[in-house]
């Protein structure tokens, strides 16, 4: 798959916003919220993605939408603002937040190691989990190496698109290679990590994450456009087709696949229920006071994914970023099977955004950076709007 951790770098974001800083002194009507959303949808199209879906909620709760773009490049349909897409590593969220809550009810520490609840899962090569904790996973320090499954070609997603992969395999993947560094010394992003939270959660309540994301999650903030789609290699309806860039000439519909973990990634969302997830969490709507602040203790991330989320942290299943009017706000983005999508949400929980991509432009690092750019201008901007 596309990878799960998608494209940010400071270079774009100040671009854009010295723009808007000359535009701004050339007219100072500076445009209302609605408008500048549209404006930076329009943005992100122009890049050349072919559709865009943005929304953004006041603190007064007034919804503005803002779409740009084609749904689908054969027929020309438009883009709907209230379209599914896969949430992809948005949904750490939400597993983090299941784990959180298992915290709060006494039924497993944050200290807890993965030894006491997957006994010998984590083993071989160098691996031990009997020093890996529960925190270090929710907070990408385990030091575990990540070696899902993906494509990097068009022929490599037609061959591998329907493969179907148990939490055991994929598991078994990282065992195959020593540990990138010790737990709890580094940083480094695992999708690994969070197949094994999934598996934990099973093993600690008797009945698969994605139903205790539903129960805990989805049903009390009534997100009925929050879906698990299983083995699905479709999304209801409506939804945009996705689509990948792999080169000049290159750009292939990759809408029909199974995600490489279902049990992680095979969900799909909108806006609207994106927007809620996030204003519900940062509000305290679904961790008691002392997990949330735990989910809120960040690190520094590596070099790497520092050029990626300038001034960003990683918290548990939570990441922090700067904001250009002050302040942080708090996200996951996610990326896969063509859809990208950033989101963000103020420190009181009050004010949001979420922007959802139909395409990864993925061919080169010129095009990445600029498509991750433009959505992190349009979250900024959205987020510091009165």
């Amino acid at each position: 798959m596309a990878s799960t951790l998608h494209f940010a770098t400071a270079l774009g974001v100040a671009t854009l916003l010295a723009a808007h800083v000359t535009t701004a002194a050339a007219h100072p009507a500076t445009p209302s919220p609605a408008e500048r959303l549209k404006q930076d949808a329009a943005a992100i199209h122009a890049l050349g993605v072919s559709g865009v879906q943005a929304r953004m909620l006041t603190p007064t709760g007034r919804h503005h939408v803002a779409t740009s773009g084609t749904a689908d490049l054969r027929t020309g349909r438009p883009v709907r603002p209230d379209g599914y897409f896969r949430m992809a590593s948005t949904s750490k969220t939400l597993i983090a937040t299941v784990v959180l809550q298992l915290e709060a009810e006494r039924r497993l520490s944050l200290d807890d190691t993965v030894d006491q609840w997957l006994p010998g899962v984590v083993r071989g090569n160098g691996n031990d989990g009997s020093k890996i904790t529960i925190r270090h996973l929710l907070q990408h320090t385990s030091g575990i190496h990540d070696d899902l499954p993906g494509y990097t070609t068009p022929e490599e997603y037609y061959q591998q698109r329907y493969d179907l992969h148990t939490p055991e395999q994929l598991v078994a993947r990282a065992m195959a290679h020593a540990p990138d560094f010790p737990p709890g010394e580094r940083w480094k992003y695992s999708n690994t990590g969070y197949v094994l939270l999934g598996m934990l959660i099973e093993k600690a309540t008797g009945r698969p994450a994605h139903q205790q994301i539903e129960d805990r999650v989805l049903r009390p903030l009534d997100l009925d456009q929050t879906h698990w789609m299983g083995t699905s290699p479709t999304l209801p309806h409506p939804h945009a087709r996705a689509y990948q860039l792999f080169g000049p000439g290159s750009r292939v519909d990759v809408t029909r696949q199974i995600p490489v973990a279902p049990e992680k990634l095979s969900w799909v969302t909108t806006t609207r229920d994106v927007n809620d997830l996030f204003r519900a969490l940062l509000s305290g709507r679904l961790l008691p006071a002392r997990q949330l602040a735990e989910m809120k203790r960040t690190v520094p991330v590596d070099k790497e994914t520092e050029q990626m989320w300038p001034g960003g942290r990683y918290g548990l299943g939570l990441v922090e970023r700067p904001l250009t009017c002050g302040g942080t706000y708090w996200s996951h983005e996610g990326g896969d099977g063509g859809y990208v999508t950033l989101n963000g949400v103020t420190e009181d929980g009050r004010q949001s955004a979420v922007v959802s991509m139909s395409e990864a432009r993925g061919d080169t690092l010129e095009h990445i950076l600029e498509q991750e750019n433009a959505a992190s201008a349009l979250i900024d901007n959205a987020l510091c709007a009165r």
